[in-house]
């Protein structure tokens, strides 16, 4: 068995894709009308035909801002996205923060209350730790990542 992509359900499809396309800059890989894949590899479904499939659809309600679970993409430039996000008057559900491996992130709501959370690529913290004065041992150290990716990161940016 094969894993293919996680699938949201989504109240309307020209919304969501209109945020995962123009705010996120995903391009769509299949459009089937009711379900739309990303290159990604995430998928968006129609709320009415996907519950059409499972049945009836007050046995299996859809309930928005579950906080169960999110999508997660990383980018090379944190600031500029989050400021894209904003003039796009995007709810956020925190700002961009530390986490405690180091790595800046932040999450925000899409339009139908899924948690979205981006974050600088690894490679990017590396690098900025490697900028502020760390060895590669201690940005491993800080990072919990494996001392060979730091080393490689670190040769492949200078």
């Amino acid at each position: 068995m094969k894993f293919v992509c996680p699938l949201i359900v989504v109240e309307d499809i020209a919304a969501s894709r209109y945020f995962y396309e123009q705010v996120l800059g995903q391009e769509v890989r299949f459009d089937f009308g009711a379900n739309v894949t990303f290159k990604g590899d995430f998928a968006i479904h129609l709320k009415t035909h996907y519950q059409q499939l499972l049945g009836e659809p007050a046995l299996y309600p859809v309930i928005q801002k579950a906080h169960n679970g999110e999508l997660y993409f990383e980018t090379e430039v944190i600031e500029a996205v989050h400021d894209r996000l904003r003039q796009q008057d995007v709810e956020f559900i925190h700002e961009t923060r530390e986490q405690p491996w180091g790595q800046r992130v932040m999450r925000v709501y899409d339009p139908d209350g899924h948690i979205v959370e981006i974050g600088e690529t690894l490679d990017a913290v590396v690098w900025r730790f490697h900028r502020q004065g760390l060895s590669a041992d201690e940005v491993s150290q800080r990072t919990s990542m494996p001392a060979d990716f730091v080393e490689r990161v670190i040769k492949d940016r200078r």
